[in-house]
């Protein structure tokens, strides 16, 4: 168990111990051992990750309101449930309400908007440090879907999200507006806010979900907003598309985030990936494979060696397969040309790639950078699939991406 989930547990207990005690409020918190509850096991629903988004430290902005989520899911399924996540919040996080139905990217609802409800309740606190899972409500969410979670906030709190969603979330300040029909009078912006899972009750041809693991590269920076062009998106559309067999794509991607180091002075950059590795990616419910591509902010920020970047790698390596899954790995993407870069950040980079397709202790690679390289300088991301700051691609580099990837090696 790394040091955060230690200290999240530990946190959690301290809350809801004390809270059960003074008896103000009934907690529905979240194990481990529950988001897998029903993954695996013959009998009773099947629950997977359709999608997810690592929390990060939003910072303290004292907001009260209501705030429309809206997430793309990659597999659909007839009963939807909801994790909210208090994870860095500085006190309890009271939810007031809290609904669930088919969205637009306008933020209007199609059909029913759903109540959520906490262990039979509309209304739930969430520790400081904890999260909670929504109870399991009836919703037939296709496959390659906007989904709107609708959050009243009563009372002005620290914000747990996700800074960079390319999507567009819609807020009020103060009022109840959970149940709307439409987002008229919202104000959007693009992160997201509280929600940080999303699972489905899996159809008979999903054989679990793969977790895409990283940084900004993953999470789709420079994408274009609304649009879910991040490569784990195109990646669902390319499974979705295929006969028989397919899995779920849940988006784990943090930009600016670290295999080996929390950024100082950018909270919203996440945990180290190394510390979140288990909360993100094995306690995903329905998890089969993983997919690693992170790394050029450990060169690019801190010099970081290939030794050192490799045995952040042969951790993430061991505790998937101690859990039983499949791990793959990408190699970094070409990065002359950002301000990341010098020659001897390129000789590490070179040499951390080579480590990745050579020493077979992944389960398969997936060689992004042969893809994405400019072939008169394969130092450089293709012109064609820059997104301009010679970093990160644009829409169509994700789609090479998501191409590179040999779908049966997933799902073998």
């Amino acid at each position: 168990m790394s040091i955060l989930r230690r200290r999240r547990h530990f946190a959690l207990l301290l809350v809801v111990t004390g809270l059960m005690i003074s008896g103000l409020v009934s907690v529905a918190s979240t194990s481990a051992a529950q988001r897998h509850d029903s993954a695996g096991q013959s009998s009773g629903p099947r629950w997977l990750a359709t999608w997810g988004a690592s929390p990060v430290d939003m910072g303290n902005h004292d907001y009260s309101g209501t705030i429309r989520n809206i997430v793309f899911t990659s597999v659909g399924g007839n009963e939807v449930r909801i994790r909210l996540s208090n994870e860095f919040g500085d006190q309890p996080l009271q939810i007031g309400a809290a609904y669930v139905g088919l969205g637009e990217q306008d933020g209007s609802i199609v059909g029913a908007n759903v109540p959520l409800t906490f262990s039979g309740s509309s209304t739930v606190t969430i520790p400081q440090g904890g999260e909670v899972m929504s109870d399991p409500v009836k919703l037939n969410v296709p496959p390659l879907s906007d989904l709107a979670v609708s959050l009243y906030i009563p009372t002005p709190t620290e914000q747990t999200g996700h800074l960079d969603s390319q999507s567009t979330t819609y807020i009020t300040f103060g009022s109840n507006e959970a149940s709307a029909p439409t987002a008229a009078g919202f104000i959007p912006i693009t992160s997201w806010w509280f929600v940080n899972g999303v699972d489905v009750t899996a159809q008979p041809r999903v054989k679990g979900t793969v977790v895409a693991f990283g940084d900004s590269i993953t999470d789709g920076y420079q994408s274009s907003t609304d649009q879910n062009d991040r490569w784990p998106n195109d990646l669902s559309r390319r499974l979705q598309a295929r006969p028989g067999n397919t899995l779920g794509v849940v988006d784990e991607g943090i930009s600016a985030n670290e295999v080996l180091s929390n950024i100082a002075g950018n909270p919203g950059a996440g945990v180290a990936g190394v510390n979140r590795f288990e909360q993100d990616v094995v306690d995903q419910p329905g998890v089969k494979d993983v997919i690693l591509l992170e790394g050029v902010n450990d060169i690019g920020n801190n010099d970081t060696s290939a030794s050192a970047l490799i045995a952040g790698y042969q951790q993430m390596i061991a505790e998937a397969h101690a859990a039983g899954l499949k791990i793959f790995g990408g190699t970094i993407l070409p990065f002359q040309g950002s301000g990341y870069w010098s020659a001897e950040k390129e000789q590490t980079r070179d040499a951390v790639n080579h480590w990745i397709l050579t020493s077979g202790a992944f389960d398969g690679v997936i060689n992004f950078s042969g893809a994405m390289a400019d072939p008169s300088n394969p130092q450089m991301l293709n012109p064609a699939y820059d997104s301009g700051d010679h970093l990160h691609p644009n829409d169509a580099g994700y789609q090479v991406m998501a191409n590179a990837i040999n779908l049966k090696m997933l799902l073998r």
